[in-house]
């Protein structure tokens, strides 16, 4: 992971859990139920922002503990690719209440937050229960290079990923972070506002989000543990619309 991505991801952890409570507080007026139980805000625009979080059958995946101890060396590299992929996607949703113009940029930015923010915790009590370290040392970091558009992400492979003997993700394993944001896109990001921060924010979280679900996708062909892939099913199902709402989003900018 690059220098500076890896400096907003963990200034941006710190902050979670009281970020969250007051984002969510704040977008919590415009809800409303969908057909499918999920809940929904909507804006001037008629754009509706869905604000699924998770499948309707992955309630038993919030435990705080590992469940099953079963896993193999999937499960592994999928949590300790997940933790800092999550991480990244918090540290870019909370530069958007003060940077972002569209109410549902903000809302949707609050809900990505909220939801990967306890998945995080989550994850990390899987490894620690597993005895496999939760230091941000031993998780993996990106190879790709900044792309001269700044949104190219072709030098990422999205569908290979390797690892060390016995799940070993040190920093000398090589391996690409799917949809990872380099320094400089997190430098523009940070310096956009109104409406060009809102196009920029839609277009890199879109990226971030197919590469989750690349992740998730090898996971639920090669894991193990039951938890995880609940979890996995779970991130494919709420990321899925969540692109959708943010390609919608991007034809009313």
């Amino acid at each position: 992971m690059t220098v500076l991505y890896r400096s907003l991801v963990r200034r941006g952890f710190i902050a979670l859990s009281a970020t969250a409570t007051l984002a969510l507080a704040a977008c919590g007026g415009n809800d409303t139920t969908t057909a499918d139980g999920s809940s929904a805000s909507t804006a001037s625009a008629g754009v509706v922002v869905s604000m699924a979080t998770s499948s309707p059958s992955s309630s038993s995946s919030t435990s705080d503990g590992a469940g099953d101890s079963t896993h193999n060396d999937a499960d592994i590299m999928f949590v300790q690719m997940m933790i800092p992929h999550h991480q990244g996607a918090v540290a870019m949703a909370q530069l958007a209440p003060d940077r972002a113009s569209s109410q549902q940029v903000k809302d949707l930015a609050a809900t990505i937050e909220a939801a990967q923010a306890p998945e995080i915790e989550q994850m990390t009590a899987w490894l620690q229960a597993w005895g496999v370290s939760t230091s941000t040392a031993d998780m993996p970091s990106s190879t790709a290079a900044p792309s001269e558009g700044g949104m190219d992400h072709g030098g990422m492979d999205h569908g290979g990923m390797t690892m060390g003997k016995d799940g070993d993700m040190g920093s000398s394993t090589a391996m690409s972070m799917p949809g990872e944001m380099t320094d400089g896109q997190m430098q523009a990001l940070q310096a956009a506002t109104g409406t060009e921060f809102d196009r920029m924010f839609l277009q890199m979280m879109i990226e971030h989000h197919t590469g989750a679900i690349a992740m998730v996708q090898t996971e639920l062909e090669q894991g193990s543990n039951p938890d995880a892939l609940q979890l996995a099913e779970s991130i494919k199902y709420s990321q899925t619309q969540e692109i959708a709402t943010m390609q919608q989003l991007l034809q009313t900018l």
